[in-house]
């Protein structure tokens, strides 16, 4: 991986452990590459946090790597191709996700379900849980972050 893509990935994990969302973390650690300020990437990405919006579906910071492929490759019209083009990248990307990480599900990837398994309703409640020490030991979040940001500066140098 180039070095700028490593600061990147190294950025994206920062960005977590400073208390960005896994979503906001990937997006605005490659902002700049789209001409994007910090402020709007931390912005559109803040809703995907925590499996969106905290419910536990998709993994944050795998939507903040489908947030990036639609700044990279997204479409600009209405045309189905072009809609295939992007949705051939984002399926691409999550099928690389999953087999890194074993799902693309928060609540998977945090032991909070089984697949196809409902959550305890404590594990959607709007509140997001202080960022402790704790916190960070028992959550692998740093590391779907890592790895979303890594897999993203893989799929750019593939393209180069």
């Amino acid at each position: 991986m180039s070095p700028d893509n490593e600061k990147r990935v190294a950025r994206a994990v920062e960005l977590f452990h400073q208390g960005y969302n896994c979503s906001q973390s990937v997006v605005a650690a490659f902002a700049d590459h789209y001409g994007l300020s910090e402020e709007l990437a931390l912005r559109m990405a803040s809703p995907f946090g925590a499996g969106i919006g905290r419910m536990r579906e998709t993994c944050g910071a795998a939507c903040g790597m489908f947030l990036l492929a639609g700044l990279e490759s997204g479409n600009t019209t209405p045309d189905v191709a072009a809609k295939g083009a992007t949705y051939d990248v984002v399926q691409a990307l999550a099928a690389r996700f999953r087999e890194v990480n074993g799902s693309l599900n928060c609540g998977e990837l945090l032991g909070l379900r089984k697949p196809a398994e409902q959550l305890p309703a404590e594990a959607t409640q709007t509140t997001p849980e202080a960022r402790t020490e704790q916190y960070y030991k028992k959550r692998p979040c740093a590391k779907m972050v890592e790895s979303a940001a890594q897999i993203f500066a893989e799929y750019l140098e593939s393209k180069a």
